[in-house]
């Protein structure tokens, strides 16, 4: 039996998700989490085969949380969910060592399908993440400037587009008020913009607000 750590903020999403794995002959929730921080303490206790986590969350979000929990344990075997398939999180996952990344419209045999291949340490990632990580950087692929981004970065802008002050992002990412804005500089530069309304004219622009806020 696969045991199933499943991780989403919004709780109509969680009893749906579960409801259609435990069908599964082969698989168990055992758990579940509503936040990157929960997460973090949930796969400690429960020692789950297969995470599957929602990218976009509140708090730190579900990059921060993957990268957490793979710095504490990196054979732990995640899943990304994701409402979005485009951009730059789902190269940072897989920079991490996440398995697996699957869109939330995507149907449940396809879920239980890359939860099996995680499960055998294989990787998985449905077609439209797939085709995208294939297409990035070809010449007319016009590509995200956001994709420059480190794994790193790309959290503090998360943070930033959710209006978080500086205080804030350097409790929830674990670093000093100096470092955080040593990564906001930096990141500035990446992208050409001075200052945070230039950056959300961006983001808008390139559709990576959504995944920042939804």
């Amino acid at each position: 039996m696969i045991s199933v750590l499943l991780v989403d903020d919004h709780e109509l999403v969680r009893t749906g998700i579960e409801s259609l794995l435990n069908d599964a002959e082969d698989i168990s929730v055992i758990g579940v989490a509503k936040s990157g921080e929960e997460a973090v303490d949930t796969v400690v206790a429960l020692s789950p085969d297969v995470v599957l986590m929602d990218v976009n969350m509140p708090g730190i979000g579900g990059v921060e949380a993957c990268r957490r929990i793979l710095q504490q344990d990196a054979e732990v075997k995640i899943i990304a969910l994701s409402v979005h398939n485009d951009g730059p999180i789902p190269h940072q996952l897989l920079k991490l060592g996440v398995l697996g990344f699957i869109s939330k419209g995507s149907p449940v045999d396809e879920m239980i399908l890359a939860i099996r291949k995680v499960m055998e340490g294989k990787r998985y990632l449905c077609s439209e993440v797939a085709n995208n990580l294939a297409f990035q950087g070809l010449p007319g692929s016009n590509e995200s400037p956001f994709a420059l981004l480190s794994q790193r970065e790309a959290e503090v802008v998360t943070l930033i587009l959710q209006g978080k002050t500086i205080k804030e992002m350097s409790e929830m990412l674990v670093l000093s008020d100096k470092t955080v804005n040593t990564y906001r500089y930096r990141l500035y530069s990446k992208l050409h913009v001075k200052n945070d309304v230039e950056l959300i004219r961006l983001a808008i622009k390139f559709g990576y607000i959504d995944n920042a806020l939804i």
